[in-house]
């Protein structure tokens, strides 16, 4: 039996209106999928009657959903708390949230935790951050004249930058005195606008990602997960795989012998995915990052928000000790971050350490696929420093940092595993790196 609380006590520090207990995570979900809906509706009518020339109803309340959650001394987890799904003090908590379509099992998984762990129910309300128009309505406006570009600014909310940021995942956020603290590592503009930007640069609508997310540099790696993904909807499917998604939402069923090329672009995104997708969730992106840290940052930044159960670059690298061959795997478990496009976000006194079980998987997987064990395995896949640099000409100071090599222990250098793994410990999400060796630069 969850102790009853009292929903005033929000009033003062939860930025939200009209908040409501629930003590079962389907009825929570419920009135947040309630309060999104009726906001997003509000939102294209008053667009629909803009567009047609027409008085504009009002959007006053077309705001984000609202969940938060108080939890006091007595309901705090004392005995083996666990290291996620808690509130790491006493206080009250909340956040904004938003597409519940997309994001329910994610939410619902969440609520129930908080409820399970905290023994208290939590609030559900409207809160008082406006739905900003471009995130309800994608249509281009390439069609608008300046006046009516105008006339929209007025009578629109836009997307407010100077709000959205990751002082949250960063650790840097204070809470103003009386406001509540963060429930979420990101506000719902912030997954918002992220969602936006991940159809712009993949291609693919946000939906089709799956939960365990491949990163590569290398387009024969594409190649072959195309050829894959084609012939397992062409045959029985394999593990459980309903569709294959190509950039354009170009869509491959499970069964068809081709996919249906009505939605292919003329032209690749900046970065293109591909999807290997089952109906839970648990199936494969395949993510081309193309070269250099700014592409691996900027996907990662985004694709942080759909909650992937793990990220791993796979790609290639060149080779730093005399005794390594071409196509030898290389699985790091330290970086030298002199890629620097993370260090205003994670110092580079920041360590990003080795996950072990990933680590573990990934040496597993390399045996299964080889067939390789002992003394052979060790000599063909080497665990040690990957360097990521921002400079694909690094090799015409190669003598100045020789040193800085042989200090780090390094065995390999790439442009854009330190940025994977460095966002994935910044943004909670478990990364991972397994390289193989396409040159040796260092000996000809």
């Amino acid at each position: 039996m969850m102790p009853a609380m009292n929903a005033t006590i929000f009033s003062s520090a939860q930025p939200a209106d009209q908040l409501a207990e629930f003590n079962d995570a389907d009825s929570a979900l419920a009135r947040i999928r309630e309060i999104y809906d009726s906001s997003v509706a509000a939102v294209r009518a008053r667009f629909d009657a803009f567009a047609q020339g027409k008085p504009l109803p009002s959007a006053a309340h077309a705001c984000y959903p609202y969940l938060g959650i108080s939890v006091n001394l007595e309901t705090m987890v004392t005995d083996s708390r666990p290291s996620w799904g808690t509130v790491a003090y006493p206080g009250v908590y909340g956040t904004t949230v938003t597409r519940p379509d997309l994001l329910c099992d994610y939410y619902r998984d969440q609520i129930e935790r908080l409820m399970r762990y905290h023994r208290v129910p939590v609030v559900v309300g409207i809160s008082r951050r406006p739905i900003p128009l471009p995130f309800v309505i994608e249509a281009s406006t390439t069609d608008i004249s300046y006046t009516q570009a105008r006339e929209l600014e007025a009578s629109f909310v836009l997307p407010e930058l100077s709000r959205i940021d990751d002082s949250i995942a960063n650790g840097t956020y204070e809470p103003t005195p009386g406001e509540a603290w963060p429930l979420s590592l990101f506000s719902a503009e912030r997954v918002d606008l992220a969602l936006q930007r991940l159809y712009h640069y993949t291609g693919t609508a946000p939906q089709h990602f799956q939960r365990f997310v491949l990163f590569t540099n290398y387009q024969r790696y594409v190649d072959e997960f195309v050829t894959l993904g084609r012939s397992l909807m062409a045959g029985d499917g394999g593990d459980g795989y309903v569709r294959f998604v190509e950039p354009g939402d170009v869509i491959q069923q499970l069964g068809e012998q081709e996919p249906d090329d009505a939605t292919r672009p003329r032209a690749l995104p900046q970065m293109p995915a591909y999807h290997l997708v089952r109906e839970d969730g648990l199936g494969v992106t395949l993510v081309n990052i193309g070269v250099g840290p700014s592409n691996a940052k900027t996907m990662t930044d985004h694709l942080a928000v759909l909650r992937p159960h793990c990220w791993l670059m796979v790609g290639h690298c060149g080779g730093l000790r005399r005794s390594q061959q071409l196509g030898d795997y290389v699985l790091a478990h330290a970086y030298v971050r002199d890629d620097h496009v993370l260090d205003h976000d994670l110092p580079p006194w920041v360590p990003v350490p080795p996950i072990a079980e990933i680590q573990v998987a990934l040496q597993e997987a390399v045996a299964r696929v080889t067939g390789l064990s002992g003394t052979e395995m060790k000599t063909r896949m080497r665990t040690g420093t990957v360097v990521s640099t921002d400079d694909r000409n690094w090799e015409l100071k190669s003598k100045s940092l020789y040193a800085r090599f042989n200090q780090s222990r390094a065995i390999a250098i790439d442009m854009e595993s330190a940025a994977v793994a460095a966002n994935g410990f910044r943004l909670r999400v478990p990364y991972g790196t397994l390289l193989c060796v396409s040159d040796k630069p260092l000996h000809g």
